[in-house]
């Protein structure tokens, strides 16, 4: 056992007869580690982006809800009273009432 441990240790497995299949194990062995990182790389590029994305979502959704709170303030009829008072503009007096046409 001590002598096929040495063997391994001192490379004899990869310059004796058969070190064919021993080089294209070892090299098969490369390429999937090789793929594996660039899998890898790949999978965190993705995850930064999607981070990235969803802080993007948040800040439109923020900017989203403070404009619709901004365009729903100005469509108060309190609000479009003042602007058209600087018009001199004013509320009715009458309420509205509803026009019915008959036809023939």
């Amino acid at each position: 056992m001590t002598n096929g441990l040495r063997n391994i240790l001192k490379g004899k497995f990869l310059v004796s007869e058969g070190a064919f299949t021993n080089w294209a194990f070892i090299v098969f062995c490369a390429l999937l580690a090789i793929i594996m990182i660039a899998s890898s790389h790949s999978a965190e590029r993705k995850v930064y982006q999607v981070a990235e994305l969803n802080q993007q979502l948040k800040e439109l959704r923020s900017e989203f809800v403070d404009t619709r709170k901004t365009v729903m303030q100005q469509k108060m009829e309190s609000n479009v009273a003042k602007k058209m008072k600087q018009r001199s503009i004013g509320l009715s007096d009458k309420p509205p009432y509803k026009i019915i046409v008959k036809s023939k």
